[in-house]
């Protein structure tokens, strides 16, 4: 029997009382899987317990047909984990750091295997520079080296193209690509909606813990079946019931619905809008995009804690 890469079934895991990832069950096999989420939703805790660095609950997950619970050394040999916080040493030269990681699996031929992983992100002409002058997008792909110098069969990455600017995102999914195209399993937690519908092969949304919506972007984007409207506005607004028009959430000043038929929505939810003494700013309609496919899956979700804006902004300085 052929084995899919990654398997769960009723993968679950609490903390106290707290059910972070609830009755878990999923297949990913030689794709770009992205798992959706807001902050709190599970992505960490999944991605975790996958990589063998925390105990499931219950239920169970196999990696390359290794149980994560009860084989974890057979595992970590089969995968690579890239974390969203900096894992290279900018003290070091770009190929010191990758060195350090073959020696700690035991690669035989180290020597060939660190040039050739360099060589793969493109960084060999740079390799006996000190990382402190590499950018941000150069860090990234250094930490991509470091994670396949053992050749992994899965590759976890966790918000893998966060603080970087455009140019160093498309670089970075460019080689995120050829390793799909090679071959390997690639799973991935990531914000940017945009990403997760250019790039991967399929996507699943997760809320408090459990799968919301699951497919390639294409199929999810046509499972609403509807028009989006989008209004911008100031001031607050409580959305009343309308025949046939759905509100679907906030973000910061855009209000979203899905409607049966949105040119006749339009005139009707700007009406809503300044009959409830609410500013509208504009108001747009298109057809859905992965970003409505989120927000109509787990709603106006609110964040369990507050944004750590100092350890954002300090991972952001380490990737410069």
């Amino acid at each position: 029997m052929v084995m899919n890469a990654i398997e769960t079934l009723g993968l679950t895991k609490y903390y106290d009382s707290l059910c972070a990832v609830d009755d878990l069950t999923l297949s990913v096999d030689n794709e770009i899987f992205a798992l959706l989420g807001p902050n709190g939703s599970g992505k960490t805790t999944t991605v975790l317990m996958l990589t063998t660095l925390l105990r499931p609950t219950r239920g169970s997950a196999m990696v390359c047909g290794y149980d994560v619970s009860r084989e974890g050394d057979s595992v970590r040999k089969k995968l690579s984990y890239v974390p969203q916080d900096m894992a290279i040493d900018i003290r070091l030269t770009g190929r010191e750091n990758v060195m350090f990681f073959a020696k700690i699996y035991g690669i035989p031929d180290r020597n060939d295997r660190v040039d050739e992983a360099l060589a793969i992100m493109e960084l060999g002409d740079r390799a006996d520079e000190l990382v402190k002058n590499y950018s941000g997008g150069m860090r990234r792909r250094l930490e991509l080296a470091q994670a396949l110098v053992h050749e992994p069969a899965v590759l976890f990455l966790d918000e893998p193209t966060i603080g970087l600017d455009v140019a160093a995102r498309k670089k970075i999914w460019e080689h995120i690509q050829k390793l799909r195209k090679g071959g390997m399993t690639i799973f991935v937690t990531t914000h940017y909606m945009d990403e997760a519908d250019q790039f991967c092969d399929r996507v699943g949304i997760i809320s408090r813990g459990r799968i919301m919506a699951l497919g390639t972007p294409a199929e999810l984007k046509a499972r609403l079946m509807k028009d989006v409207v989008t209004a911008r506005i100031s001031g607050t607004f409580v959305p009343p019931p309308l025949e046939g028009i759905r509100f679907i959430g906030r973000t910061g000043d855009e209000i979203s619905f899905t409607a049966e038929n949105g040119r006749e929505a339009l005139p009707l939810i700007a009406q809503e809008i300044t009959k409830a003494g609410t500013s509208l700013h504009a108001l747009s309609l298109h057809e859905p995009t992965l970003d409505d496919v989120f927000l109509t899956a787990v709603g106006a979700h609110e964040e369990p804690h507050n944004f750590d804006d100092h350890r954002f902004r300090t991972m952001l300085r380490r990737r410069k």
